[in-house]
């Protein structure tokens, strides 16, 4: 292993991780993971779902969460094994080389926050549109959805995490409110017919819910902040997944026996599951809803973005200033400036595009099944092979694979990233070629030099001198 492979700062244990100092416990472990997943999906996701296969999205919902368990197991695995502020990229160096493990950070850093504003500006629209306020304030109120977990996060994870705590509980008793506050409007009547676009449907449903289970990969770049790795995040991920799961098919079902065909018809949908029951009141909760979901996503990514930078500048692939804070138990505060620079720079990109979401989610969604692919595949060879951990990584590279495939239209911008990354990899060895023939260069003079020393009897070294006794002859 190479000197960039290793964490700054870190002793290694008996089984060769690295010692952790992290403070990260598996209360907020768990908000952390359940926020990054069950995020922004809650609010459009059901709706459309039943829109696109009626009932039986229900059956779509409990497919997605089945195929997520090998990915979320396979992440689970690596991160409490290697922790790295490096992530995903960190196992792909250890497998696949450092070129490799350079296109895979840079899609993380570079490409997945392209999300981030759709994130912001979702948020104001979601905002906007249930209070009936002018739409004018969209980027503001995109703006204020920024500034929160950048304040949290300054402070380290350990404040993050706690502020974590807090949004995951509201989202998690908003879920359960809203599935209360509807159930006496479930008409059974609304299950029939319950394959109404047929199966054709019910995979447009589950295409909608990769979307919505995405993000076990956060927890891979902080998993050195957790107290005990190899205890916390496997129990961490597992819970998250019940959660997650039982989150997502509670509202799917609801929306199905609530609104039946009306579902998907409106652009707040779940606005209009909550007005059937609580007419006056549901905008008020859903714009908070809404404010908890942006705010919980945003403080789960924020610190997977901020140890990813510092680890890129760690490992030589953005500038060394940028590695401080790379080590457990530091605040990256360079990396985390540089990502609300970056994060700065798409959101104005976003609104000269006239806040059109469509092709920011395209270059992010493209980007995060790169890393999947990447990512799953370093798993296959690094895990032990025929363990249980090295099965759900088997298991997860055929689906990663298949999702790269559908995504085939929408990698220019990973494409051009990883060009990037091989750039940077021509220029290193472009260098170190030029430094290895001055170096040789200078060596040759210095032996042209040695041989142009005059060698004759005037530069030998002289005998010794033989004092007066030392030259007698014995008698």
């Amino acid at each position: 292993m190479t000197s960039n492979q290793t964490i700054a700062g870190a002793s290694a244990d008996a089984t060769g991780s690295p010692a952790q100092h992290g403070s990260l416990g598996l209360v907020q472990g768990t908000a952390l993971y359940i926020a990054s997943v069950l995020g922004t999906g809650i609010l459009v996701l059901p709706g459309l779902a039943a829109a696109a296969a009626g009932p039986a999205s229900i059956v779509a919902v409990a497919a997605v969460l089945v195929l997520s368990i090998p990915l979320a197991g396979t992440f689970a695995a690596l991160a409490s094994r290697y922790p790295d502020p490096g992530g995903v990229a960190s196992y792909v160096r250890r497998t696949l080389g450092d070129t490799a493990a350079r296109m895979t950070g840079y899609w993380f850093f570079f490409g997945v926050a392209f999300g981030a504003p759709v994130l912001a500006v979702l948020g104001g629209e979601y905002v906007v549109a249930v209070l009936g306020v002018d739409r004018a304030a969209v980027p503001i109120i995109a703006l204020a959805i920024f500034v929160p977990p950048f304040i949290a996060n300054w402070f380290g994870v350990r404040v993050a995490g706690w502020a974590q705590f807090v949004l995951t509980g509201l989202l998690i008793a908003v879920v359960v409110g809203v599935v209360a506050v509807t159930f006496p409007a479930v008409e059974a009547s609304n299950f029939q017919p319950f394959l109404p676009n047929g199966w054709g449907g019910v995979g447009v449903a589950i295409s909608l819910f990769v979307w919505a289970f995405a993000g076990w990969e956060v927890g891979t770049h902080i998993a050195g902040e957790f107290k005990n790795p190899r205890r916390i995040i496997p129990l961490a991920t597992a819970i998250a997944i019940v959660v997650v799961g039982a989150g997502y098919l509670a509202l799917q079902v609801i929306t199905v026996a609530v609104l039946g065909p009306r579902a998907g018809e409106g652009q707040v949908p779940l606005l209009d599951l909550v007005e059937t029951t609580a007419p006056g009141i549901g905008s008020v909760l859903v714009a908070i809803v809404t404010a908890i979901v942006c705010l919980g996503v945003m403080n789960a990514y924020l610190p997977a973005f901020a140890k990813l930078g510092a680890a890129l500048g760690r490992d030589g692939d953005l500038p060394r200033f940028f590695a401080k804070g790379a080590a457990a138990g530091e605040v990256p505060r360079r990396a985390l400036t540089l990502t609300a620079v970056l994060v700065a720079v798409y959101f104005v990109l976003m609104l000269m595009n006239g806040l059109n979401l469509t092709a920011f989610i395209l270059i992010h969604t493209s980007n995060m099944v790169s890393i999947y692919a990447a990512g799953m595949l370093a798993a296959t060879l690094l895990l032990r092979r025929w363990s249980f951990g090295w099965w759900l990584a088997v298991v997860a590279t055929i689906m990663t694979a298949g999702l790269l495939v559908l995504a085939w239209q929408n990698l220019l911008v990973p494409l051009v990233l990883a060009a990037a990354a091989v750039l940077v990899t021509v220029v290193r060895r472009l260098r170190r070629g030029r430094a290895a023939r001055t170096a040789r260069v200078s060596t040759d003079s210095d032996a042209d030099a040695d041989s142009h020393v005059d060698t004759g009897p005037a530069a030998r070294v002289p005998e010794p001198v033989l004092t007066a006794t030392a030259r007698q002859e014995p008698s």
